[in-house]
């Protein structure tokens, strides 16, 4: 009921135990808080927060649009619903690296498990699309060494995401990958890779967890999670797929409801209220109503 029995601290820290096993864990990305809860129902392992769907959420494109505040306040929405890690996309850490200690903080308040900084240059651009441009190595390494620095928590987890390979190529990725892992990276994000081999070959030249992003319509073939843990991989994000789904099945519900003028047609593939009720725990805050306060006319006659 209401919301998460699991402190911010003790997920954080399970998530680091979950890391140093040998499973892949799997973080689908979640458009809303309510879809946070069905997916830790569903038994995935964390969820993901996505700053292409932050964006698209507020009718944004993800160009660097968003802010600190915004993304912390939707993160702390989400965290604070679910007892599984969350982790969020802060983007370029919304400035230089004073904005990027004042970032890692905010978003321990917001009670996720950590974050992912990327190299790309501001305004920043979707990790699949043309056009991007990183920044040199030295501020690179700043960023990810200002939120080392920053966190408070030893447990939070600092992402270091590099789109260096769409730039310069593979091998200019694994330099950079190096780079920030020496910087003070727990985990690496090497985005748009090429095919598995390239999954492969990163993870066997790092000595840190390498993420994968497994977005519809990029640049990476959308591998299964065996596929992903076979190759070393041990964190996979879906970061779109949810809100996808969702507004695609909106949309074709709405082109029916303009043409017939109703949806009786679709309610087979809607949730139920039961489900609804369900999923937001309606039994548990009745239950609890009645143990501070019997409301029944039966119980309160003086």
């Amino acid at each position: 009921m209401l919301y998460s029995s699991t402190t911010p601290s003790a997920k954080r820290h399970a998530f680091r135990l979950a890391l140093a096993g040998t499973e892949l864990l799997r973080f689908p990305g979640a458009f809303n808080p309510l879809s946070a809860k069905l997916i830790q129902r569903h038994g995935f392992d964390g969820v993901y927060v996505s700053g292409s769907v932050l964006a698209a959420d507020l009718g944004l494109p993800d160009v660097g649009l968003t802010t600190l505040t915004e993304v912390a306040g939707r993160s702390a929405q989400v965290a604070r619903v679910t007892d599984l890690p969350v982790l969020v996309d802060a983007d370029t850490g919304f400035g230089e690296p004073l904005s990027m200690a004042r970032t890692v903080q905010a978003l321990e308040d917001a009670g996720v498990a950590g974050l992912h900084v990327e190299d790309q240059v501001n305004p920043k651009r979707c990790g699949h699309l043309e056009g991007k441009q990183v920044v040199d190595e030295a501020t690179a390494v700043r960023r990810v060494r200002a939120a080392v620095d920053a966190r408070r928590d030893p447990d939070f987890l600092v992402v270091a995401r590099t789109d260096v390979r769409g730039v310069e190529g593979f091998d200019a990725t694994v330099r950079r990958a190096r780079a920030l892992v020496d910087a003070g990276a727990d985990v690496v994000f090497a985005e748009a890779m090429a095919d598995l081999g390239e999954f492969e070959a990163i993870c066997s030249a790092l000595e840190v967890p390498v993420l994968a992003n497994m977005t519809e319509f990029g640049r990476s073939d959308l591998f299964t999670h065996a596929q992903l843990r076979d190759a070393g991989v041990r964190i996979v994000i879906h970061p779109v797929s949810l809100l996808r789904l969702a507004m695609g099945t909106a949309d074709r519900a709405l082109t029916e409801l303009g043409a017939t003028g109703t949806l009786e047609g679709t309610v087979p593939g809607m949730q139920t209220r039961a489900e609804l009720y369900d999923l937001v725990d309606y039994a548990g805050y009745g239950a609890f109503d009645s143990s501070v306060y019997d409301f029944s006319l039966e119980g309160n006659r003086g």
